[in-house]
């Protein structure tokens, strides 16, 4: 019988080195209701603003990045975590070298 539950032991190893110029990203899990990724960045990329239908939570793990949350702008350093509603129009900037795990969440009513 396999487990139940997903354990990583060490969530920042999936990504290995983060090559220059480049975004990494590796799916951690993707069920019916919920999907997490982890994205590594490198120095200056970014995700330009984009929204999805999905609620979504955005954890920095790693680095600073500025994020953009719909007309606002904050600094996001290691431990920073944000809930974005469905449709929320946002990006993500690495100052440095950045991992960040975003959680995507579909509601029951969708």
């Amino acid at each position: 019988m396999s487990n139940p539950y997903i354990a990583i032991l060490d969530v920042r190893a999936l990504l290995g080195e983060i090559a220059e110029e480049s975004i990494v990203s590796r799916s951690l899990y993707n069920e019916a209701n919920s999907r997490a990724i982890l994205f590594g960045f490198a120095p200056g990329q970014e995700l330009s603003e984009h929204s999805t239908p999905m609620a979504a939570t955005i954890h920095i793990l790693e680095g600073t990045a500025t994020l953009t949350l719909g007309t606002d702008e904050m600094e996001a350093t290691p431990g920073t975590l944000v809930y974005m509603p469905p449709s929320l129009p946002h990006g993500v900037y690495a100052h440095g070298q950045v991992v960040m795990l975003l959680t995507m969440i579909k509601s029951a009513r969708e």
